[in-house]
């Protein structure tokens, strides 16, 4: 039986793996695919591609959008998309040039609202001119003895309810499914968990939503069943992954959350479709 991880990233945005170490790992980890899904990048598709191809190893083309609905931000996969679609890559690069705009927002309210100094050129420095977030925010944090670990970070003061919390993705899942869709790919709502109201789920589905991220490595079997009837309720399609980020997160191995071939060829599926 095959195996897919449908959520994995590299340092073309927060991961610490190029595209080309990551097909190798996929490859020595006896995965039949991998879906590179970056944060609103698709800079390391081509070489994680031609990587693959001469070990056997698909790698899916996608994208992880960064939305915001009702002041919290969403997150949304794009799975099979045209990664040289013009549009897609307009959108992206407003994402990115927001995302660097909000480095510096976020590493200034840290300082003057809670005397935590980050040096927002240690943390550009870690984004090695990739997509530049929040996890690079916390592992400098971490570099500079500010905090124990990333996750010590994100709860206390960068997650998305925490006082260093900056919002500024000027995209709604609307323009983010649309965007996706224009692109040729399947819109699929990652980490389902973190909407923290289950509610906007059937909203997002009226936009154009086509999937569920069920399995994650965040996701309690609880969830898991939760989200597998709401997937099946909503006629949506069911996809899973560990979101590695290799040494980022060191916690999570790729490959540790893994979906069966047959979910990807149900993607491929409603794509023709």
């Amino acid at each position: 039986m095959k195996f897919a991880d449908l959520h994995v990233h590299s340092n073309c945005s927060d991961g610490t793996l190029s595209g080309r170490e990551l097909a190798a790992l996929a490859g020595s980890s006896g995965l039949a695919a991998i879906s590179l899904v970056d944060h609103d990048s698709v800079s390391g598709i081509d070489q994680a591609q031609e990587a693959a191809s001469a070990i056997g190893l698909e790698v899916i083309p996608g994208v992880e959008l960064t939305a915001e609905y009702d002041g919290q931000e969403i997150h949304i996969l794009g799975y099979l998309i045209d990664h040289a679609n013009g549009r897609l890559l307009e959108k992206l690069a407003v994402l990115q040039k927001n995302r660097v705009d909000r480095i510096f927002k976020m590493t200034k309210k840290l300082k003057e609202d809670m005397d935590v100094r980050v040096s927002p050129e240690a943390v550009f420095e870690l984004s090695q001119g990739g997509t530049v977030g929040r996890l690079h925010v916390a592992r400098a944090m971490v570099q500079q003895g500010l905090v124990n670990n990333v996750y010590e970070a994100f709860h206390k003061f960068i997650g998305d309810k925490c006082p260093g919390y900056v919002a500024g993705f000027k995209l709604s899942p609307e323009e983010g499914i649309a965007v996706i869709k224009d692109a040729g790919g399947i819109p699929v709502l990652a980490h389902p968990y973190t909407v923290t109201r289950d509610a906007l789920i059937p909203e997002f589905v009226g936009m154009g939503l086509q999937g569920l991220e069920v399995y994650y490595s965040e996701h309690s079997q609880g969830m898991v069943n939760f989200y597998l009837a709401l997937a099946k309720k909503h006629r949506l399609l069911v996809t899973g992954g560990s979101d590695f980020h290799g040494e980022a997160k060191p916690g999570v191995k790729l490959g540790s959350v893994k979906v069966p071939y047959e979910l990807v060829e149900k993607l491929k599926q409603a794509q023709r479709a």
